[in-house]
């Protein structure tokens, strides 16, 4: 089967720069809500790179993003929201982009076209085979992304990746493949757009649902969330309130003695 790059494919919108800003809005919203709905369609791959991740992670292992441009910095932002979210460690989810921190605010050229520079990368955390490493680009086709995975396959590492056109080089090299097929992108070849959209999503999938396997959530509440902040420290006062039924002073004195959602709860329970 002959590989096509359907988000590299033109438009159905022609003549965008004549379009009011309603028509525009309008018109973005509409590509938008086809999104969902693709990734729906990548469930049953999603369950199996999860419970796979999950696996790893109750043996010791972590969880690793590498991308290039917009994809590595949605793998960073995934990363970096674990921590205060769930109150893992900084170096359980990891996010590595092509060109390094400076690429997250700044385009580096030919980043992504080597081949030699992810696996470095890796190394760097001491990779090893408890470890889960997903690739992260749109079009499936990026060199630095490929090669970093063809690696992590030559020394039994489990490899998954993200794409969001069907049967990508990227594809045919991850352990784990999720493939979210978005179609032409409103700007033509604008892959921040709905396929961003498409990775965000799954991302978010993906670390949740780890995270709640991992028992990192009580109920629907997170209990592990680090109390960085005037508002966070007064949610989980209410969290505390809400659970064992006591007064929003108690419940402040209970936080403040124990330093978390899920310790004053116990606490108090005990």
């Amino acid at each position: 089967m002959t590989f096509i790059k359907t988000t590299e494919q033109s438009s159905k919108y022609e003549h965008l720069e004549k379009m009011s800003v309603q028509e525009l809005l309008s018109n973005i919203n509409n590509e938008d809500k086809t999104v969902p709905l693709a990734v729906e369609k990548a469930l049953p791959q999603l369950e199996t790179l999860v419970s796979k991740v999950v696996e790893k992670m109750k043996l010791g292992g972590r969880l690793f993003y590498i991308g290039a441009g917009t994809s590595g910095r949605l793998g960073i932002l995934d990363a970096s929201e674990c921590p205060p979210t769930f109150g893992v460690s900084a170096d359980l989810v990891n996010g590595i982009i092509a060109g390094g921190d400076k690429a997250i605010r700044k385009a580096v050229e030919n980043a992504e076209d080597n081949t030699t520079q992810a696996w470095i990368d890796l190394c760097e955390f001491d990779i090893n085979t408890n470890d889960v490493v997903i690739g992260i680009a749109a079009s499936g086709t990026t060199p630095y992304v490929i090669a970093g995975l063809e690696k992590c396959n030559e020394n039994n590492i489990v490899t998954g990746c993200i794409t969001c056109n069907e049967g990508s080089p990227l594809s045919k090299v991850a352990q784990f493949p999720i493939e979210v097929v978005v179609g032409p992108e409103f700007v033509t070849g604008s892959s921040r757009m709905k396929a961003g959209t498409a990775q965000k999503l799954v991302l978010n999938m993906i670390s949740t649902a780890t995270m709640i396997q991992l028992g990192k959530v009580k109920g629907n509440k997170m209990v592990d969330m680090q109390l960085t902040n005037d508002k966070l420290v007064d949610r989980g006062v209410k969290m505390i309130m809400n659970e064992i039924h006591i007064s929003y002073e108690e419940a402040s004195e209970l936080l403040e003695k124990y330093g978390s959602v899920r310790a004053s709860i116990t606490n108090f329970k005990s």
